[in-house]
């Protein structure tokens, strides 16, 4: 099996990668992955935890290896135990990006990423940006590639339904290379779908979910999934506020607060670059109660905590007699330790879901995001039973 990571040199990406490594050397367990759990026994049979290719796109560093990319990340983070990154050295130096796109990525990965090495910037129009990533993703894949998006968040780009509403509208924007209407996360999931390469969306972006995608998917019978990667906070809520409706207990209010520091936080102080991820963190609460309390989502950058994510959140609830009272909780992680096994994951989930046939978007997966396409099951709890029924009725 083959992965395809866009954002190659990320810290999830560059973790996960590290961490597939070092389970594959006997230098660290299974711990974190769900395709791991007793309820998902003979997936190794279809979809092993066995990567032997990981490459990927990325707009900068292009003169470096993935090695040394973790190795900065390691060093700003100390994330996990030296003696497994100096053990895998020679593995990952040999694994290097290509460049991409960020085309539509807003201010915030301008910014905080530049210079930026991407094929726009070469002058490249919109049709010969997908023919190149689709050379680069021909030339790595084989039938068993998934290709998945742990690039940094994209604003929220308006909805064109000339363009992003049909295929044809869609292919017809890149021939006439409408670069103000089409992002960079689309371009991403268009050469995979387009190639037949199952595609995860681990970003809060727009990704394969625009219906032009949708139906490249079912054309080329490619199975796909997404958004925004459910690693925190948001998967602490949808499996604590449940509980709220269990109890009939009514949610008066409910705050979230986030700091966070690294690159992450650095392009999400960009107002433009969060609002897409705030959309994506606030609506699961009324999504999972039946109604919209008062809620406050905020995100905000601090430096220190480089990439620990702290998340303070107080919820206001109304009990017996109308009595009010109140929730505390305070989530405190290493963001690409709880994210990087579930993009591990997320591509064994979509490797077994090509060879099983399955195309289109997986809902089934939706365990796994903030967004998830084509369902309004965001209850942690039924996401899980649901993801469990899915892969018993197709092994």
């Amino acid at each position: 099996m083959r992965l395809w990571l866009f954002g190659l040199y990320g810290i999830v990406a560059t973790t996960a990668v590290a961490g597939e490594r070092a389970i594959k050397k006997g230098l660290s367990d299974k711990t974190g992955l769900v395709t791991e759990l007793e309820q998902f026994k003979g997936l190794e049979k279809y979809s092993p935890l066995d990567f032997d290719r990981f490459g990927g796109h990325e707009i900068r560093s292009l003169d470096s290896n993935l090695y040394e990319e973790l190795f900065k990340h390691w060093e700003e983070n100390f994330h996990f135990d030296y003696r497994i990154l100096k053990a895998l050295k020679e593995d990952l130096e040999e694994i290097k990006a290509k460049k991409g796109t960020a085309l539509n990525c807003g201010e915030g990965v301008l910014q905080e990423l530049k210079p930026i090495q991407s094929l726009e910037n070469d002058g490249l129009t919109l049709e010969q940006i997908v023919e190149k990533l689709e050379k680069d993703l021909l030339e790595f894949c084989d039938e068993d590639t998934v290709a998945i998006d742990v690039a940094s968040t994209e604003p929220v780009l308006p909805y064109d339904d000339e363009v992003h509403g049909s295929l044809e509208g869609f292919e017809k924007a890149i021939k006439e290379n409408k670069k103000d209407k089409i992002s960079s996360s689309m371009i991403y999931a268009y050469v995979s779908l387009k190639n037949k390469i199952p595609f995860g969306n681990f970003t809060p972006g727009v990704g394969s979910s625009i219906p032009a995608l949708k139906e490249l998917a079912q054309k080329t019978g490619t199975p796909h999934a997404g958004n925004d990667g459910k690693t925190g906070e948001t998967l602490v809520k949808t499996t604590l506020a449940p509980m709220f409706s269990y109890r009939n207990l009514k949610v008066l209010g409910w705050m979230g607060y986030n700091i966070l520091g690294d690159l992450d936080g650095k392009v999400l102080s960009h107002e433009q670059n969060k609002e897409s991820k705030i959309v994506s963190k606030d609506k699961v609460i009324g999504k999972i109660l039946g109604y919209y309390p008062y809620t406050i989502t905020e995100i905000n950058y601090f430096p220190s905590l480089k990439d620990n994510k702290t998340a303070f959140n107080f919820i206001h609830y109304q009990g017996f007699l109308g009595a009010k009272m109140k929730l505390y909780f305070i989530w405190d992680a290493i963001d690409a330790i709880v994210a990087a096994p579930l993009v591990l994951d997320i591509a064994r989930f979509l490797n077994f879901a090509k060879k099983k046939n399955q195309k289109g978007v997986i809902k089934e997966l939706a365990f796994f995001f903030k967004s998830p396409m084509e369902t309004e099951v965001y209850n942690t709890h039924e996401q899980f039973e649901m993801l469990v029924n899915w892969y018993n009725s197709l092994k």
